[in-house]
C-alpha cells in the first residue's frame, strides 16, 4: 500500500479537548495511524503528524480541516506564531510507495474541495503551488502578513486564492502543499531582548544569507520570560540540526547570550539524531545499522 505522512498545523495550542476532536475526526478515517500530537500554548497552535493510505489522503486530511473550521474562530484567536486559518497549513510527504507526484495530486485535490465544499479560501504552496512566488511558505504567510492583514487584502488580485472564496470567515484561510520532511526545530535563548533573537534568526535563514535549508523565526516566550529561534530545517541531510545548533551558539556568543535548552516539535528522522549524534560524540565509522532498536524492528 502506498503510504502518505500529512502534517497539519492547527491554530489551536490551549484547549486540548479541541485538538483531540479534530484528531478523532481525522483518525475515523480507514488506515489512519497517529503518530504524535503535539500543542504549544505559547504558538496557540498544535501539530498533528498521521500516515493514511493514498487513497484515504485527502478524506482523512479534510475530516480533519472541516472538524477544526467548527471549533476555531481566528476573531478570537491569538498567538506568537503566524497564521491564516484554523487549519494553518497542511502538507502532504512521500513515504513508502509514494511519490512527490502523488502529493501534489492529493495537496491539489485537497484544495479544491476546501475550497468548493467548505468555502475556506486555499492558498497552494511547495511542490503543490501553481504560482513560482507561493512555493515557499513564509512568501504567503508571514509574522507582519497574517490573518488580520489577509482578511483585508484578500479581494486584491495579489491575494487571489489558487480555490475557494476570496472571501475570509472565522476559518480564515487554508495553506495546503507537497513538500519533503522537514523537521521543527527550536532554540531557547537565556534572554528578554527579541532585537538580538531577531538578529540571530536572520544569519540563520536562507533569504537572509544563511543556511539555504533553514526558514527561521524569533519569537518571546512570555511564560517561559526568553526568547526563541523557531526553526524550519528543510533539508537535514545537507544542513544537519547539530550544524544549525552550532550556528544559533556561536551566534549568540556575540551578544553575550547562551542556549538553555532546544526542542523538536513533532517527529524527527532517526538519520538526523544518529548525525547529531556522531558529531557531538565524534563517534568516527559508526554506522546507523549499530542502533539496536534497527536490529531487533528493522
Amino acid at each position: 500500500m502506498k503510504t502518505v505522512e500529512c502534517v497539519p498545523n492547527f491554530s489551536e495550542g490551549r484547549n486540548r479537548g479541541k485538538v483531540e476532536q479534530i484528531v478523532e475526526a481525522i483518525s475515523s478515517v480507514e488506515t489512519v495511524k497517529i503518530l504524535d500530537m503535539e500543542l504549544d500554548e505559547n504558538h496557540n497552535r498544535s501539530v498533528v503528524s498521521f500516515t493514511v493510505g493514498l487513497e484515504h489522503a485527502v478524506e482523512s486530511a479534510f475530516a480533519g480541516i472541516a472538524k477544526a473550521a467548527q471549533l476555531i474562530d481566528l476573531n478570537k484567536h491569538s498567538g506568537e506564531h503566524p497564521r491564516f486559518g484554523a487549519s494553518d497549513v497542511i502538507p502532504f510527504i512521500p513515504l513508502s510507495g509514494a511519490t512527490s507526484d502523488d502529493c501534489i495530486k492529493l495537496a491539489r485535490e485537497l484544495g479544491r474541495r476546501v475550497g468548493e465544499e467548505l468555502q475556506i479560501p486555499v492558498y497552494m504552496y511547495g511542490d503543490a503551488a501553481f504560482l513560482e512566488n507561493r512555493k515557499s511558505l513564509e512568501n504567503i504567510r508571514t509574522k507582519s502578513f497574517q490573518y488580520e492583514e489577509l482578511r483585508a487584502s484578500i479581494v486584491e488580485a495579489t491575494w487571489k486564492p489558487d480555490f475557494g472564496p476570496a472571501k475570509i470567515g472565522p476559518a480564515g484561510a487554508s495553506i495546503i502543499g507537497a513538500r519533503d520532511f522537514l523537521i521543527a526545530y527550536n532554540v531557547n535563548l537565556n534572554t528578554q531582548d527579541i532585537s538580538i533573537g531577531k538578529k540571530i534568526a536572520k544569519a540563520l535563514r536562507a533569504k537572509d544569507g544563511g543556511f539555504t535549508f533553514v526558514k527561521a523565526l524569533a519569537f518571546f516566550l512570555e511564560d517561559k520570560k526568553m526568547v526563541q529561534i523557531s526553526m524550519n530545517l528543510t533539508n537535514y541531510r545537507k544542513t544537519p540540526i547539530h550544524r544549525v545548533f552550532e550556528l544559533v551558539k556561536l551566534e549568540a556568543s556575540r551578544y553575550g547570550v547562551s542556549v538553555v535548552e532546544s526542542e523538536v516539535v513533532g517527529l524527527v528522522p532517526l538519520e538526523a539524531m544518529i548525525e547529531t549524534a556522531k558529531f557531538y560524540l565524534q563517534l568516527n565509522g559508526f554506522k546507523g545499522d549499530q542502533i539496536l532498536e534497527k536490529k531487533m524492528w528493522g
